[in-house]
């Protein structure tokens, strides 16, 4: 059973701070470096077998039979407990400026942006605790803080309380073009466009100005909610006594790539021109990366040509993009033509340009060739692997099937201090485990690696992987028992997984799984 105070108690083991345990102090630094003495650090915490009776007696906690005190918990970490989730931000207000520990909490900035941050899902959580922090003697919120409860409020649409917060900022002239920029992104999101414009044409009553820099917040507001037809007609009423910019152009062009008119996008590059700015690499490469999501390369090539001709060359960035997507597209030899154009260009190579380069010689069959680049061309040209290196070199042998090789660069990767594996790392040798038929030794050894010696959490898609690839093993208790650990971890099983487990169990007459799976699937949305 889950328990706020169990949850705080971790939390505060595990913060970036040196964590306070009831015999002594352990750092973050320290608990990752052997489980075993985390495992043992968790015991001196003394925790009550049962925690379904909790009291909080002046600074004292009371836990079953266990007292704590609470000085030796932070202020956040008491504030959280202190909460009650769910209840009105009046009653969290009521129980917090009623209660000994919290009155004896010293309010701060720093402190209140932290619970803030904490809640930012839950506003009536926040709201309590931002109107708690008031109710001490000489503290104001700052700026940022009222921003942030304004932005809580709007992306949990309580828009009326937000209104009411903007007022009582207004008063005390705390209103800044951020916040405005929160109000109309906010509104824009409920597609509530009246309030996005009322909001800007409002603006001089919080003290601001309708300037380039505020129409460039509502054009952008609106264009990343694809209402660019809506953002153009403002810009046409506005331009005449409000200057644009070079970035007001660029808005307009990823709006219009968003909603996949690349052909008006191109033309306000013309447009940008007749207004005397000079289009950016991005400018261009927001249009190179939508033609090819239209796999129109011709178009594509066209550009390069352009940009080269205006003296705005590609950099490596637009070079990437377009590599990934001719390898995505199969058009193999034509993204090594790229990387050869790259290397004949001035262009900063960088680790994601090399991570695509050896992503499309592997898909092309060059293995020898990819394995050259990052032993080779990489390490010559100071160029550091990350983990999507190393992933990228281990899908490509585990694609061939090569599993000693792919383990090969595993071990090299555990030993690099430039990063470390993550599930992804995993995800295509677990997948040749049975693809060969290696599902006892060599797969407890993978699955072991990942939670024991890398501490790191099975995801939705390893889990399927595991159950469904378990189960054509006639592995099926094993199966099983990932999907009541899934379950128990609140990930949320595909529909095709439950069903092949639970055709499976009952081949083997697992009635207790088969009524745990039918009870289970009941309470899941039918598939759409």
């Amino acid at each position: 059973m889950r328990h706020p105070l169990l949850a705080t108690l971790l939390r505060s083991f595990f913060s970036e701070r040196t964590c306070r345990t009831f015999r002594g102090s352990i750092t973050l630094g320290e608990l990752s470096s052997s489980c075993g003495r985390f495992s043992h650090s968790m015991s001196t915490l003394c925790l009550p077998s049962t925690l379904d009776s909790t009291q909080f007696i002046g600074t004292r906690i009371v836990c079953g039979d266990q007292l704590y005190d609470s000085a030796r918990l932070s202020d956040l970490d008491i504030l959280i407990a202190k909460v009650s989730v769910g209840s009105s931000e009046d009653e969290i207000l009521w129980s917090l400026t009623h209660d000994e520990a919290c009155v004896a909490i010293h309010a701060s900035h720093v402190l209140v942006e932290q619970v803030l941050y904490h809640f930012k899902d839950d506003w009536k959580s926040a709201l309590g605790v931002f109107r708690w922090a008031e109710t001490h003697p000489s503290f104001d919120h700052a700026p940022e803080a009222y921003d942030l409860m304004v932005d809580i409020l709007g992306k949990t649409r309580q828009f009326g309380k937000m209104r009411e917060l903007v007022d009582e900022m207004r008063q005390k002239n705390l209103v800044t073009l951020k916040t405005a920029a929160k109000l109309m992104r906010r509104f824009a999101g409920a597609h509530q466009w009246e309030d996005v414009m009322t909001t800007f044409d409002e603006l001089g009553t919080f003290g601001l100005l309708k300037s380039t820099e505020s129409m460039n917040l509502l054009l952008d507001t609106l264009c990343k909610e694809n209402q660019v037809e809506q953002a153009r007609e403002i810009f046409l009423e506005l331009k005449s006594y409000i200057p644009p910019t070079a970035h007001t152009f660029n808005i307009f062009i990823h709006g219009w790539c968003k909603v996949n008119r690349v052909d008006e996008a191109h033309w306000t590059i013309q447009e940008m021109k007749g207004h005397g700015f000079h289009p950016c690499v991005i400018s261009y490469s927001t249009i190179i990366q939508s033609y090819c999501q239209f796999s129109n390369y011709n178009k594509v090539y066209e550009l390069l040509d352009e940009m080269e001709a205006q003296g705005c060359p590609p950099n490596i960035v637009s070079y990437t993009t377009i590599m990934c997507w001719l390898t995505k597209s199969e058009q193999f030899e034509e993204a090594l033509q790229i990387a050869e154009r790259v290397r004949l260009s001035r262009c900063k190579l960088d680790t994601l340009f090399y991570n695509a380069f050896i992503h499309a010689l592997g898909r092309a069959g060059r293995l020898r060739e990819a394995t050259e680049v990052f032993m080779v061309e990489m390490p010559k040209n100071f160029i550091t692997p990350n983990t999507s290196t190393y992933n990228t070199m281990i899908a490509m042998f585990c694609h061939r099937g090569h599993m000693q090789k792919a383990l090969y660069f595993l071990k090299d990767m555990e030993e690099s201090p430039f990063c470390e594996p993550d599930p992804q790392t995993f995800y295509p040798l677990l997948k040749l485990c049975f693809k060969f038929g290696k599902t006892d030794n060599c797969l407890k050894d993978l699955l072991d690696d990942m939670t024991n010696k890398h501490h790191l959490s099975l995801d939705v898609s390893s889990y399927t992987l595991l159950i469904h690839g378990l189960c054509r093993a006639n592995k099926c208790d094993w199966a099983y028992l990932l999907f009541e650990e899934m379950i128990d971890k609140q990930l949320t099983p595909r529909h095709r997984t439950c069903r092949l487990l639970l055709d499976e169990v009952k081949l083997r007459s697992m009635y207790d799984a088969v009524e745990r799976i039918q009870v289970y699937m009941k309470q899941m949305k039918a598939p759409k």
